[in-house]
C-alpha cells in the first residue's frame, strides 16, 4: 500500500497526530520512541532495537534507574525554580507543566512511583519546602544560588551597618548630655540640721496680742476684717507667685531637648541649601557601579566635564579610558590631611578648602577654608559634601 499524499486529509491527520501529545502509556523511555497508539506500541515492544536496549538495560539496570531519576529531578526543579521562583505552589501544576514537554522523562522510569512520593523526598533532602493541606502536596523551592546567598549576606550587612550607625548616633546624643550636664553648677542641696534645745529648764512662752484673746469689740472686727483682707490677698500673690512657677517650670527643657532642638535647626539650614546634584569638573571621584565589570569597579578618576547636572564625562586615573557615567555611579573620595578639597554641597559649597583631620565617629572631617569671602575659617562637612581636587 502507497504513502498518502502530501496534502491528502489522512497525511495532514498524522502530522497533526505526530506534532500532538500522546498518552504516556504508549511511551518507551529505554527507546526513547513516543507511539499513537496500543497496536503501534506492541509492534515496537517487538521489535528488533527495542530487544537490543532492553538487554543493555538488563546488564546494568540500576545505572539507568539512576540516569533517568536523576534527569527527572534536575528538569523538575529547574522547571519550578525558573517558572515559579521561591513562591508555594501545588505539585499538580508543576507536574502537569513539565509533561507538555514531549521529550521529558516519564515518572514510570525513575526511582518514584508517584507523584507524592517524588514530593516527599524531595522535601526531605532539603530541595524544597513541602507540606500537606486537604488540597494536597504543595512545594516551595528553597534557592542555594551562590549569588543569592551573596545578595541575602550583602542585605543582612548593610541592616546590621544601619543598626551601628544608629547606635553610635545614640551614643554622640549621650555624650553631648553628659558634657552639657558637667558644665552646669552643680546645685546647692539643703543642709538640714537637728533641732536642740541649749538649757532644758528653760520655758518656751508665746506673746499673744490683747486683741485677740479680748471679746467681741467694734474696733477687733474692723481689725480682723483688715486682717482677713491682708491675708486673702497674700493668698492671692502666692497663687500667682506658684502658678508662674510651675509655668516656668514647664517651660523649661532638658539638656537632650535642647540638642536635639539645635540638632533640628542645623539640619534645616543645611537642607535649605543642599542641592540634589553635587558633579563638580576637576575632582576624584571612585567608580562604584559593578555594571561595567572588575576592570572599573572602586578605580579612581577625575571629572572631565558635566554634563545634565547628574551626567559626567570621567577620566580613569590608571589606564586613561574615558566614561560616561551617571551620579549614582561615583562617590567622593576623602584624601590624606594636609591635602586639597572641593567642597560640593551645603552652606560653602563651591569652595576649595584644606583637609585638616577626620572625625570617625560622626563621619565628617575638619576643613579650613582656601577661598571664599570666610577664607580661613574651620568648618566641620560630611564626607559625601566634599571631595579631593585633581
Amino acid at each position: 500500500m502507497g504513502k498518502a499524499d502530501f496534502l491528502s486529509p489522512k497525511a495532514i491527520a498524522n502530522r497533526i497526530k505526530s506534532k500532538g501529545l500522546q498518552k504516556l502509556r504508549w511511551y518507551c523511555q529505554m527507546c526513547q520512541k513516543q507511539c499513537r497508539d496500543e497496536n503501534g506500541f506492541k509492534c515496537h515492544c517487538m521489535s528488533e532495537s527495542h530487544q537490543r536496549q532492553l538487554l543493555l538495560a538488563s546488564e546494568d539496570p540500576n545505572k539507568f534507574l539512576d540516569l533517568f531519576s536523576e534527569e527527572f529531578k534536575s528538569d523538575f526543579l529547574e522547571l519550578l525554580s525558573r517558572r515559579f521562583g521561591t513562591k508555594r505552589v501545588h505539585n499538580n501544576i508543576i507536574y502537569n507543566e513539565y509533561i507538555n514537554d514531549r521529550e521529558h522523562v516519564h515518572m514510570n522510569s525513575t526511582q518514584w512511583e508517584t507523584l507524592t512520593e517524588f514530593t516527599k523526598w524531595l522535601g526531605r533532602e532539603g530541595f524544597a519546602k513541602v507540606d500537606e493541606t486537604p488540597k494536597g502536596w504543595y512545594v516551595q523551592y528553597i534557592d542555594r544560588d551562590p549569588e543569592t546567598i551573596r545578595r541575602q549576606e550583602e542585605q543582612a550587612k548593610k541592616k546590621k551597618q544601619d543598626l551601628d550607625d544608629e547606635e553610635r548616633s545614640a551614643k554622640f546624643i549621650e555624650e553631648q548630655v553628659r558634657r552639657g550636664k558637667d558644665g552646669k553648677e552643680p546645685d546647692e542641696d539643703p543642709v538640714f540640721t537637728e533641732l536642740k534645745r541649749e538649757n532644758e529648764e528653760e520655758k518656751v512662752a508665746f506673746n499673744l496680742a490683747a486683741s485677740c484673746v479680748a471679746g467681741p469689740s467694734k474696733s477687733s472686727s474692723m481689725l480682723g476684717a483688715s486682717a482677713l483682707k491682708a491675708a486673702s490677698a497674700s493668698a492671692s500673690t502666692k497663687r500667682k507667685d506658684t502658678s508662674t512657677d510651675s509655668r516656668s517650670d514647664k517651660k523649661k527643657k532638658s539638656a537632650l531637648e535642647e540638642i536635639i532642638e539645635m540638632e533640628e535647626k542645623k539640619k534645616k539650614k543645611l537642607e535649605a541649601v543642599r542641592t540634589e546634584n553635587w558633579l563638580q569638573p576637576n575632582i576624584v571621584v571612585k567608580v562604584v557601579t559593578k555594571k561595567l565589570g572588575v576592570k572599573y569597579h572602586k578605580k579612581k578618576a577625575v571629572i572631565m566635564e558635566v554634563r545634565d547636572k547628574f551626567g559626567a564625562v570621567v577620566k580613569l586615573i590608571d589606564s586613561g579610558d574615558k566614561l560616561k557615567l551617571d551620579q549614582n555611579h561615583v562617590e567622593t573620595v576623602i584624601p590624606a590631611p594636609g591635602k586639597k578639597v572641593l567642597i560640593l554641597n551645603g552652606q560653602y559649597r563651591d569652595s576649595e578648602a584644606l583637609l585638616e583631620g577626620i572625625d570617625e565617629k560622626s563621619f565628617s572631617a575638619t576643613l579650613t577654608l582656601d577661598s571664599g569671602p570666610q577664607k580661613g575659617k574651620r568648618v566641620d562637612v560630611a564626607y559625601e559634601d566634599f571631595s579631593k581636587l585633581a
